[in-house]
């Protein structure tokens, strides 16, 4: 047992509700704090003097200057298992070539298909640990990771064994997620329906047996997968016993109601969603996963987060750091420029990165500072919680634990 403090503010998001908006009055921020974490959970939270009198014999850890507290910040929707690079894409999109334009030039998905297929396990492993250390650097102790840039049996299953391998080797908490369904490769013969069925028969069954991944994914979109196509393959994705979410309404609406038909716990991107669609969200228990990476990187519109917060939606923001449309991966950057452009407050901001992307994970011992939480939060060198958002993610972490401990 040790108490860790004293902080300037702990900021706890004790009491906020899981859905609709927030004020940031609604913030419970505890001054002159500290925290007693036991076997890796969080005991108690209160003055930090009166703690250490409370706790005579207790190890302290003492924090010397300013600093403030947040729960650690939970990026529930990444692609960071790949191989090779798509800046040739970016400079393509940014010069005025349209997307069909950049995958018949061999940019695009399948051009990071062939990448990761042809990298070894040694250096996706490699380079996957490097961005994981990046996120953990920036606060962040949860991680979802999707494969879905192998495509086949082999290299599918060859992508959810190496982040399996990397939960070894880091102590942030790995969400890894089953994505084949991210479009159909090139190299198969057949129709949409039949690779859908060749995951669900030949992948899914092999990643349920070696226990590699507890969700499946599919993008609904006119150049993925279609409607009811997808409709169909994520109630047998159910049927086999999966939770399951879904890439929705990125370019064109609609897929976003399937989702919650289905009962995904999340619906990610957004972007194209219509009025009469937020309030279908708004009334379901999916969480509605709002991508700004993917706005910034594609020159589209945010996802209208604003407005389902309104409707009483439950609302998560996370990066979609992948090679092609997000290839930034910082989390607070794009999530303080949303709230610029959708008039988010402080706390709704909050809120989406930790207990409201935890919900969309199906993690509920995460994403809050309370007794009997897992004892992951993160420190910054302010006196004021509200200069994290306000310098745009320039202001970096200073301390990061998890379970209680220091991550290196």
């Amino acid at each position: 047992m040790k108490l860790i403090g004293p902080f300037k503010q702990i900021v706890t998001l004790a009491d906020l509700p899981l859905r609709g908006k927030l004020s940031d009055e609604q913030l419970q921020v505890i001054t002159d704090g500290g925290i007693v974490v036991n076997d890796g959970k969080i005991q108690k939270i209160g003055n930090f003097e009166v703690l250490k009198s409370d706790h005579q014999n207790i190890e302290v850890e003492t924090i010397d200057g300013e600093q403030i507290v947040l729960p650690g910040l939970v990026d529930s929707h990444t692609h960071i298992c790949f191989g090779g690079n798509r800046a040739n894409d970016f400079a393509m999109r940014n010069a005025g070539k349209t997307y069909l334009e950049i995958a018949e030039s061999g940019g695009g998905i399948w051009s990071s298909v062939q990448h990761t297929r042809n990298a070894s396990e040694e250096e996706l492993l490699r380079t996957l640990l490097e961005r994981i250390k990046f996120l953990i650097s920036l606060g962040i102790t949860t991680i979802e990771i999707k494969s879905g840039y192998g495509l086949d049996v082999e290299n599918e299953l060859k992508m959810l064994r190496i982040i399996k391998k990397a939960q070894g080797q880091t102590k942030a908490k790995l969400v890894p997620t089953c994505l084949s369904a991210h479009l159909k490769p090139r190299d198969f013969d057949g129709s949409n329906v039949e690779y859908l069925n060749y995951i669900l028969t030949e992948i899914l069954p092999k990643v349920k047996e070696e226990e590699l991944a507890a969700r499946v994914d599919i993008f609904i979109e006119k150049s993925a997968f279609q409607p009811e196509e997808s409709k169909d393959f994520l109630l047998k994705t159910k049927d086999l016993g999966f939770d399951i979410t879904v890439h929705a309404d990125q370019f064109t609406p609609g897929s976003s109601r399937i989702a919650v038909e289905v009962g995904a716990r999340s619906a990610d991107h957004l972007e194209a969603t219509i009025d009469e669609d937020i309030e279908f969200l708004a009334q379901s228990d999916t969480v509605a996963t709002a991508l700004p990476g993917a706005s910034l990187g594609l020159g589209e519109k945010f996802t209208p987060a604003r407005k389902l917060l309104d409707a009483g939606a439950i609302v998560a923001i996370a990066s979609d750091w992948n090679p092609g449309s997000a290839p930034m991966g910082n989390l607070i950057t794009q999530a303080s420029i949303l709230a610029t452009f959708e008039k988010l407050t402080t706390a709704e901001v909050l809120a989406g990165m930790t207990f409201r992307a935890a919900y969309a994970l199906g993690l509920e011992d995460i994403g809050k500072l309370e007794n009997g939480k897992k004892a992951d939060f993160v420190t910054f060198k302010t006196d004021n919680f509200q200069n994290v958002l306000y310098n745009q993610g320039s202001l970096k972490a200073d301390r990061v634990y998890i379970d209680g401990n220091k991550a290196e």
